[in-house]
């Protein structure tokens, strides 16, 4: 293949539409790895009390709009997004290859990549990466943690808040994950109890184009920088609806700082200050999943990798899209076509020194 794309949501399909658009590749030669069982991304795995009306900032693909009446606000946004990146798949013929696992991607020889999966080893000119993080759950350690007596659980399996009824709940995290799992537990729950690092941070007013712009360039910073990018959702601030001002007025948003310990029985400050619970929510985000890549040498000193628009620094032939500053819908579909931009350079220079 010219290219293998890894990972089929929101910017891998982006990615790949732009490569049977632009015809900078024929057809035949780029291919479209996911390892999902389904189309859908990681949207497939959101728990089913997310209906689509509750789903913030969701774009549509480019080429091809979210239709009205397959946008239920009622619906799981589940089916609803897998409905259409399904469709969306089958009118562009994109013809994504699942259930495949990227195990590593290699020095192939000759100025080529190797990209060995469960279905066999491909040789590939440049890989545009898009995997996301829904793969890689982020479990912070604690003194203590192995010996609580009830149930802790991240948010990648959380399946909505029956499971809670009328247990004593602590949700550790501030990301709007966090506090939409929280508020639905809540009103079933024997009581809950919010913890986060940081004391939250509430935004008032629209996210119009310019905020947009300078969360995204915050977070390209880090990224230029080498170091481990952070969410965009992450520096936007929690957006203050109505449904969080009704939470914070009713006490269910009262947030405790971060406790020092877990016990037995709950959680403990080192001010004397305990609380019992029988299940910890850990709503503590994800970390890009590029451990795939590791084989090339691509992390810097500080951890990440650094990236120039969706290029890795380290080497060329690798873009990564949804990563850092393309982490959202939006972000995702202009980073593909950036991508798919650059590999048609990196394909016209190597034809040329042929």
């Amino acid at each position: 293949m010219d290219v293998v794309v890894v990972g089929a949501g929101q910017a891998g399909l982006s990615a790949a539409y732009h490569l049977r658009r632009t015809g900078l590749v024929p057809g035949q030669d780029f291919v479209v790895l996911d390892h999902a069982p389904l189309a859908g991304g990681a949207w497939q795995f959101r728990w089913p009390s997310l209906t689509y009306g509750k789903v913030h900032g969701m774009h549509s693909l480019p080429g091809m709009e979210l239709a009205t009446s397959g946008a239920d606000a009622v619906r799981p946004s589940a089916e609803v997004v897998g409905a259409y990146f399904t469709e969306y798949e089958r009118r562009f013929d994109l013809r994504v290859r699942r259930p495949v696992d990227v195990r590593a991607v290699r020095e192939g020889g000759g100025g080529r990549l190797s990209v060995e999966t469960s279905d066999g080893v491909w040789s590939a000119r440049a890989l545009i990466n898009a995997t996301g993080t829904w793969d890689r759950p982020f479990w912070p350690r604690y003194p203590g943690q192995e010996t609580f007596r009830g149930r802790q659980l991240h948010t990648a399996t959380y399946q909505g808040p029956g499971e809670f009824a009328g247990l004593r709940v602590i949700v550790v995290g501030g990301g709007a994950s966090g506090t939409q799992h929280l508020m639905e537990i809540a009103e079933v729950a024997a009581g809950t109890t919010w913890v986060t690092r940081r004391p939250p941070v509430y935004r008032e007013g629209p996210f119009d184009e310019e905020v947009g712009r300078s969360v995204v360039a915050l977070v390209e910073e880090r990224v230029r920088m080498g170091l481990p990018p952070r969410s965009v959702v992450s520096v936007t601030g929690l957006p203050l609806t109505e449904a969080i001002v009704r939470a914070r007025e009713s006490g269910v948003l009262d947030r405790l700082p971060m406790f020092d310990r877990i016990t037995p029985e709950g959680v403990a400050w080192d001010d004397g200050r305990t609380v019992e619970a029988d299940v910890i929510l850990w709503a503590t985000g994800f970390r890009a999943a590029v451990g795939h890549l590791a084989p090339l040498r691509l992390r810097e000193p500080g951890g990440g990798i650094r990236v120039e628009g969706t290029r890795a620094v380290r080497d060329g032939r690798i873009h990564l899209v949804g990563y850092g500053p393309s982490a959202s819908t939006i972000g995702a579909n202009r980073a593909g076509r950036a991508a798919v931009r650059e590999v048609g350079r990196l394909l016209e220079r190597a034809e040329a020194a042929a």
